[in-house]
């Protein structure tokens, strides 16, 4: 299975396009958590780990948030939403400098999973997409210049 990464350039918004909702319904509510859970134990041990809680409750918690929030945009129950209010992403990642560089780092934590992940490959195709594109979104620091951030 190919899941390549898509350069974008910085401050660019491509359109996304949610995964196919089987996703869910093939792995369930636990197969994301347990996916979530896989993938953020990696990014743990990745050059992107400070961005990380490393209070273990909190880390936990974030897993748990995570979690909701792909559950969520697998037209499942709105978990994220009930807990924590509308998504609105790019404001919650404000507060972290997010390179594109990070991003790749991100993204290839979550095709370490992906890969090792038992599901039809036009499943993991779909979600891996969403991914690719949606991460986009989350970078606010130009490399070219570190200590500028977008206004989100």
């Amino acid at each position: 299975m190919d899941l390549q990464i898509t350069d974008y350039q910085f401050g660019e918004k491509p359109t996304v396009t949610r995964p196919n909702p089987e996703f869910l319904k093939v792995i369930g509510e636990q197969g994301v958590r347990d996916m979530v859970s896989e993938f953020y134990d990696l990014l743990r041990q990745s050059s992107i780990k400070h961005l990380f809680k490393e209070d273990e409750a909190e880390f936990q918690l974030s897993k748990q948030h995570s979690s909701d929030f792909m559950i969520q945009i697998l037209d499942g129950p709105e978990y994220f939403k009930q807990h924590r209010g509308e998504p609105k992403m790019t404001n919650r990642h404000a507060p972290f400098a997010i390179t594109p560089q990070g991003r790749k780092v991100w993204l290839d934590c979550f095709r370490q999973v992906l890969l090792e992940l038992y599901a039809p490959e036009h499943l993991i195709v779909s979600f891996w997409n969403y991914l690719n594109v949606f991460s986009n979104w989350m970078v606010n620091t130009d490399p070219a210049h570190p200590v500028f951030k977008m206004n989100k």
